[in-house]
């Protein structure tokens, strides 16, 4: 029996306006994020991986009202957030914490580790007296691998992973259920990376945190995630469990992104997937399918009609009428 999820986000959607003319009017949308479902569940690792414009970071800042949905539900523990007041969605900010892709500009330089990692504990209530407060940074230290005499430092004083590292402190000082992961390590250094990937894979085991993993380093996700969820152009095109889409993506798009991914043996052959054209602009999405103007195995169906995300093998949900046809001629 599967544990229910922690987040549920069901058609999320976030499109920004665009304003021009003589009175600022809106004249379009930018469509970013356009009906996006999934759920991620305690203890699990949900990766959200795509190009670069896709819409993935939007996701993770509008699961957390960093802005505003334009449309959908996000419900934690089934109660639904997006629509809360401020004073009514503050408490639960305190189980959804965040990692930002930058460790260089994501942390204050004018603060010391100890207040960059106290602030949040402090605004939550989380110590009645400076020595706990001290306590609760130095242990966090301990979860992230850091000598607590880093306290005292400032954050110029540290690499790229630990600064990374002081980071993830700072989000499990709230003693989260949730932490989105934004591109959390692509600012690293190659051998950084798999020290910070490492950790977070071990503080998971040991707290049971639901963590959305947002990235395009397919490698990485391989690595350390249990599913996979992939974004073309604002919608996603397949979920699937990590083993089922690295060992038989179902939607062409995957097929194109994992064909890319560098492979260290040189006696192994892969053929590659070449896209032709650019990305379409999320101002003027495609009609149909979004991904058919770059599509190898398009046809006239996917350029008129969108495709529904439905279970193409078990556990394997992919939006491509190719599964429909391929189903109709096996009957």
């Amino acid at each position: 029996m599967t544990s229910p999820p922690i987040l549920d986000v069901k058609g999320l959607k976030k499109h920004y306006p665009i304003h021009g003319g003589l009175w600022g009017s809106t004249i379009g949308h930018v469509y970013a994020v356009d009906g996006v479902s999934f759920s991620v569940t305690k203890g699990e690792t949900l990766s959200l991986v795509g190009e670069s414009g896709c819409g993935k970071t939007t996701v993770g800042k509008t699961i957390l009202r960093l802005t505003e949905p334009t449309g959908g539900e996000v419900l934690v523990d089934g109660n639904r957030i997006d629509n809360l007041p401020v004073s009514e969605l503050r408490p639960l900010r305190k189980r959804m914490q965040v990692v930002f892709q930058d460790p260089f500009s994501s942390l204050n330089p004018r603060l010391k580790v100890r207040e960059i990692i106290a602030e949040p504990m402090l605004n939550f209530g989380m110590a009645k007296s400076a020595s706990e407060m001290t306590d609760r940074v130095a242990a966090t230290l301990d979860k992230v691998r850091l000598p607590r005499d880093a306290m005292r430092r400032y954050p110029h004083e540290f690499s790229g992973g630990q600064r990374q590292r002081i980071g993830i402190a700072r989000a499990l000082g709230t003693d989260p259920d949730l932490i989105i992961c934004d591109e959390p390590v692509s600012a690293l250094d190659v051998s950084v990376k798999a020290q910070v990937v490492n950790l977070m894979s071990d503080l998971q085991q040991e707290l049971g945190l639901a963590l959305l993993f947002i990235s395009h380093d397919m490698a990485i996700v391989e690595h350390m995630t249990h599913r996979v969820a992939v974004m073309y152009l604002g919608k996603i095109v397949e979920i699937s469990d990590r083993r089922s889409l690295f060992a038989d993506p179902k939607h062409p798009y995957t097929q194109a992104l994992l064909s890319a991914v560098p492979v260290p043996d040189p006696t192994v052959k892969r053929s590659r997937i070449i896209l032709k054209g650019d990305v379409p602009s999320p101002i003027r999405p495609p009609p149909g399918c979004r991904f058919h103007t770059r599509c190898p195995y398009v046809f006239d169906r996917c350029r008129t009609e969108e495709p529904l995300l439905r279970e193409v093998a078990p556990g394997q949900l992919a939006a491509c009428h190719l599964h429909d046809t391929a189903a109709s001629k096996a009957a």
